[in-house]
């Protein structure tokens, strides 16, 4: 391949990890779902923007919507009014969601704890079995075979489908999935071309090497990408900005596309809470990138030259 050839375009749908789910290489996020005083129709609204544009791979938490002293499990709880208005919704969807966050510990994965959060879970989202359940964030105090046995007695259960984890190290990932029976099939790390981390310590060739997909969440830097104010953040804008406007779709579209060119298999969680833009994130698909393009922001992201 030449430095002009475009690298392989990512397909609208793949298996989720080693499982036989399908999911779109899109998916919409929910951490905002709640605010705003927002309605179960206006909610309504978004996940139909989100199903129609393709994306059936919806992620949540139950820590989404708290504000510091109130509004734990707001989000779940709001989708599972969509749910129970629309029953047959819930077919058009692969539906993730995270525990193990309780506010102020803040983590607890203890065996105790965990079980009862996801049986919480089920219930604010009125569901029988979530597809995808994610270890939020890593608990120190939790023993990894602990946490492991009783994940996997609620997959044997029928309550859950299959397993990821959301910000932990290649060895945190390691460890848990040591003692897995049910292997996991995701990991979730902050991912951004202003969050190029992932790339350089290990943690996407570790997925790539257990199979896992990467779930990126933050892939627009947290607004950061939209007014960058640094000379760094300008200057990745500014490659986006040349490849977006050569290609005619907007410096956000390139940015989802630039992420989900890396082999790992990369799905960007959109979190706009606007029909538009979530439709608009579908443009990805037709973006794309010559290796030359790509290195070029990746350059940018990491403020010197490559080795």
């Amino acid at each position: 391949m030449s430095a002009n050839e475009t690298l392989p375009v990512p397909a609208a749908k793949r298996k989720l990890g080693n499982s036989e789910i399908e999911v779109s290489t899109i998916a919409w996020g929910m951490w905002r779902l709640a605010e705003n005083g927002r309605t179960a129709a206006d909610a309504a609204k978004l996940v139909h923007a989100a199903l129609d544009t393709g994306m059936n791979f919806l992620d949540t938490a139950d820590i989404y919507g708290f504000d510091g002293a109130g509004g734990f499990g707001d989000a779940e709880a709001l989708l599972g009014e969509v749910l129970a208005a629309e029953p047959a919704l819930r077919a058009r969807m692969v539906l993730a969601s995270k525990g193990g966050i309780m506010p102020p510990l803040p983590y607890d994965q203890s065996a105790a704890y965990l079980a009862s959060a996801i049986e919480a879970s089920l219930k604010r989202l009125r569901t029988d079995t979530i597809e995808l359940y994610q270890i939020h964030r890593p608990d120190i105090l939790a023993h990894p075979q602990e946490v492991a046995r009783t994940l996997d007695d609620a997959v044997k259960a029928g309550k859950i489908r299959t397993l990821g984890v959301s910000n932990f190290t290649i060895h945190q990932v390691a460890a848990l999935n040591q003692f897995l029976d049910n292997k996991l099939v995701s990991t979730q790390p902050e991912i951004s071309p202003l969050r190029i981390t992932c790339f350089e310590n290990g943690e996407l060739d570790q997925a790539m090497m257990l199979g896992l997909t990467p779930l990126a969440w933050s892939p627009l830097g947290g607004g950061r990408l939209a007014n960058p104010q640094s000379e760094r953040d300008k200057a990745v804008a500014a490659e986006l900005d040349r490849v977006a406007g050569a290609q005619g779709v907007s410096r956000t579209v390139a940015a989802y596309s630039w992420l989900m060119a890396h082999p790992a298999g990369i799905i960007p969680i959109v979190g706009s809470q606007q029909p538009g833009r979530i439709a608009e994130a579908a443009e990805a698909y037709k973006v794309r990138w010559s290796r030359q393009d790509w290195y070029a922001v990746l350059v940018a992201a990491r403020g010197e030259r490559l080795p």
